[in-house]
């Protein structure tokens, strides 16, 4: 049986397991094994796409808001910045389409996603990251399909008559009566 305690601060993993012994009895060893730090590896953001974490460009500040003694220390927030214009993973066609989806949010062709929801760090680089991957994502979607317009037949206009003069008839009859 394994079980982990995944510490991002030293970037290690700490491993427990139980081995049987020659003489049968269980016992618990643990190893230390360093680990890749999952917010400076490349972003996937589809299984066609992957953006290397070279061009990723990243900045820390201090976060706004309540955060007790270490709000001063602590540069909690997270801007995660993607240039457009020089990203080496996607075709022209993907590019443009980049760019003219994200026009508003990108500034000369840099997209910014700014996170500070945590009073990690790391957890707001991984909320980064994944709002950037989101964002790239549904910006490369393809276009959804035209609408065609389409026209009632001759039937269905009928049974709308029908029916609006069956409920004016309904309505008629729950009027006084005539003397």
């Amino acid at each position: 049986m394994e079980t982990g305690c995944r510490c991002p601060w030293w970037h290690t993993s700490l491993t427990r397991e139980w081995q049987l012994a020659d003489s049968g009895q269980l016992s618990l060893t643990s190893r230390m094994r360093s680990v890749a730090d999952p917010v400076d590896s490349d972003l996937s953001v589809s299984p066609r796409l992957v953006i290397p974490a070279a061009e990723l460009g990243w900045r820390f500040s201090r976060s706004g808001g309540p955060g007790g003694q270490g709000v001063n220390t602590t540069d909690s927030r997270v801007e995660l910045s993607l240039d457009l214009n020089t990203l080496s993973t996607v075709t022209d066609f993907q590019r443009a389409r980049l760019l003219r989806r994200l026009e508003r949010r990108a500034v000369d062709g840099v997209v910014t996603i700014a996170a500070s929801e945590t009073r990690s760090q790391l957890r707001n680089r991984e909320a980064a990251r994944a709002r950037m991957a989101m964002l790239l994502a549904d910006a490369l979607a393809p276009d959804p399909p035209k609408r065609r317009p389409t026209t009632p037949s001759k039937r269905a206009k009928q049974r709308r008559v029908d029916a609006k003069v069956q409920r004016g008839h309904t309505k008629r009859l729950r009027g006084r009566p005539k003397e």
